[in-house]
């Protein structure tokens, strides 16, 4: 598509709302009155978390939705209504095309808008029951009860796209799906916050000692993954699930904490000695600590930092906040996992993509979180 044919830019969740609106439910009341659905865009996309612009058009991207269906009106009626739709959706839609190519097999299923002057239209509009859609993207039964290994399986980054976007119609529960999952229990809470604090406990000095031998490579290293780490605590503290990387940093800066954070964080990833680096952590350190205070789910813990064993390395985890946190914890089940070595959800002990998307992986990833996991 040619910039001087380009369509003016609409949000891809804007979009989205209206196809439903003047496209898709026309048909579905004409063709299948009665019909209970849920339509919504969810699931992923920079659209569902709102960050889209007019990069994001060149695939992936259009006017699209999800159809959701009773499980048993699924066998018998998504064929009908799929033909339906590639019948009589129209060509464009406020200037986009609603014909997509086939999936390529080669990027992941990308899918992009593919001009036509008419029918049958190859939309992307899926049609799934909240059950199998749940299972398809999350690897999570609906029907069956969430468990604490379950949460600690669920990627940070498909939480937030499955409880973000917009569900325009609604007459099946999956509004009530999507409830379930809009947040961690308070003891899971409790459990990846001190799983936080731990690793950066692990970490806090590691960076300074590297730079005192002249490694400043390494300590740059370390200071960003500590910045990551403060980063992850603060979406925690704010009850807010993080997106996937691209959209981390977009996200973080519409924290309530951004505004006294980012300072801090952005002069250690711009140092270029460890003790530059320190300079810019320290603050950091201190502001978390007094946001966890403000939570007041602990004791009140200490709010400066504190020199390493008596290495001229500033800490703060060292206080013991991931000990204050773990002694509020009340589920037993939750318990017998904090119990075992402190190693958070699937976000914090890996960023393999492939781990984190692909959710064949969650059987093998609960045992982890079992006393008999060997």
């Amino acid at each position: 598509m040619s910039e001087k044919s380009r369509p003016d830019f609409v949000p891809g969740l804007e979009l989205s709302r209206r196809y439903y609106l003047e496209a898709v439910r026309p048909i579905l009341d004409v063709k299948f009155p009665g019909l209970r659905y849920a339509a919504a865009r969810i699931g992923h996309g920079s659209e569902v978390l709102g960050y889209d612009d007019a990069t994001s058009t060149d695939h992936h991207w259009g006017p699209q939705l999800q159809l959701f269906l009773l499980s048993e009106e699924i066998a018998h009626q998504r064929d009908a209504i799929d033909s339906a739709l590639r019948m009589r959706l129209p060509n464009t839609f406020l200037g986009y095309s609603t014909n997509f190519s086939a999936p390529n097999p080669e990027d992941n299923g990308v899918r992009s808008q593919v001009a036509v002057d008419d029918g049958p239209i190859n939309h992307m509009v899926s049609i799934w029951s909240a059950r199998g859609y749940f299972l398809d993207v999350l690897g999570y039964d609906v029907d069956a009860s969430l468990e604490p290994s379950d949460w600690l399986t669920f990627p940070m980054q498909k939480l937030a796209a499955l409880t973000g976007g917009a569900v325009f119609h609604d007459d099946v529960g999956l509004g009530e799906v999507r409830h379930r999952l809009l947040f961690y229990p308070r003891d899971i809470w409790l459990y990846l916050m001190a799983a936080g604090w731990a690793r950066i406990g692990q970490e806090e000095h590691l960076m300074g000692r590297a730079g005192s031998v002249g490694d400043e490579v390494g300590a740059g290293i370390i200071a960003a993954r500590l910045v990551r780490d403060i980063m992850r605590l603060c979406f925690l503290m704010e009850r807010r699930y993080a997106p996937y990387p691209k959209w981390f940093g977009t996200a973080f800066r519409e924290l309530t904490c951004a505004q006294q954070m980012l300072p801090a964080l952005q002069c250690t990833l711009h140092a270029t000695t460890w003790q530059e680096r320190e300079r810019g952590l320290v603050p950091a350190y201190e502001a978390l600590a007094r946001l966890h205070n403000a939570l007041q789910i602990t004791q009140p813990m200490p709010e400066k930092t504190v020199l390493f064993h008596g290495r001229p390395f500033q800490a703060m985890a060292i206080h013991g906040f991931a000990d204050a946190l773990l002694a509020e914890i009340s589920d037993s089940n939750v318990r017998a996992i904090a119990e075992l070595p402190l190693i958070g959800n699937i976000d914090l002990f890996s960023d393999n993509t492939d781990l984190l998307e692909n959710p064949e992986f969650r059987p093998a990833l609960r045992r982890l979180y079992s006393p008999t996991r060997l």
